[in-house]
């Protein structure tokens, strides 16, 4: 028991580059724009505010199970991982080359609540392009598969960008939404959402929840090696679909499906009732394993 916990390496506390270090081939790392060619933002530096030499992001070239991978990976801890114009460019950048040299994947590290707004209108333009490089890289065939499990979860322009990608591998401590707790409960009060009940967050914008709800194809443990693993499996089943209007159609189909079905509801134990779990109330108690096997277990 002592000797599984201590080889356990939380993705939830490590930096952008631990977790690239555990998720690719052991010696495959190769940074591109490394700390002496990297340039921080020249927009934090007018506002006296300090920047990072790589901008709160790492583009790598590496390996998974010795496939070719590209990765890029947010760091949470500068900034929220809030995406501003040379963060955002050098994930641009890394897609649009994915799209021409074709990898195996591109490995998507989200750690980010959203937009810089210390850089407004760049920060947003930035989102936008690496929206439309997702889905570049996408239609060009190669997979781009969303990794979220960092203590800044996927929100704002971010969250839109996790559910272009191919799929979504979660972790219980992640989460995913378009607007953050925070952000509700200063637009329209704490009455409608309360951002310090943490518990009520998680039942809300958390990874179990997006799971149940089928919004990400794979629930991990909090470990380094288990998204790796998750990973790994994932690729190994997965041909990128060609684009197509049925597909797109498809899919608002079942977003409309959902609207209908919980729309008025305002805790994730009122819709884990709806989907048919007997005890909404020990969710948040199971395990994850336990929760596949009810996940598997629920009506379709």
């Amino acid at each position: 028991m002592i000797a599984s916990f201590a080889a356990c390496h939380s993705w939830f506390e490590a930096t952008a580059r631990a977790r690239l270090a555990g998720l690719l081939d052991p010696g495959s790392f190769s940074e591109i724009l490394p700390p002496a060619e990297s340039n921080p933002s020249p927009h934090l530096a007018l506002l006296d505010l300090p920047g990072a030499f790589d901008d709160g992001v790492v583009v790598c070239y590496g390996q998974l199970e010795k496939k070719p991978i590209f990765a890029i990976a947010q760091e949470g801890q500068f900034m929220g991982g809030a995406v501003g114009e040379i963060h955002g460019a050098k994930i641009v950048g890394m897609l649009r080359r994915a799209a021409q040299e074709k990898p195996a994947a591109v490995l998507f590290l989200i750690d980010s609540g959203g937009v810089r707004l210390h850089e407004a209108n760049a920060g947003l333009i930035a989102i936008s392009e690496i929206m439309r490089a997702v889905l570049d890289a996408r239609a060009a065939g190669v997979p781009v598969l969303a990794l979220v499990g960092g203590s800044c979860g996927a929100f704002g322009g971010m969250g839109i960008v996790a559910k272009l990608c191919s799929a979504i591998i979660i972790s219980e401590e992640g989460r995913l939404a378009l607007s953050g707790p925070e952000v509700i409960e200063t637009v329209a009060g704490v009455e409608e959402f309360d951002s310090k009940d943490r518990a009520l967050v998680w039942r809300v914008t958390g990874g179990k929840h997006r799971y149940l709800m089928g919004d990400c194809a794979m629930l991990v443990e909090d470990d380094i090696g288990a998204f790796r693993s998750g990973t790994t499996e994932f690729l190994a089943g997965w041909t990128e679909p060609a684009p197509s209007v049925a597909h797109l159609r498809a899919g608002q189909q079942v977003l409309e499906h959902r609207l209908a079905a919980y729309a008025s509801y305002r805790d994730g134990l009122q819709v884990w009732a709806a989907l048919g779990i007997a005890e909404p109330e020990s969710v948040p108690l199971l395990d994850r394993d336990s929760l596949v096997a009810l996940k598997e277990g629920l009506p379709t």
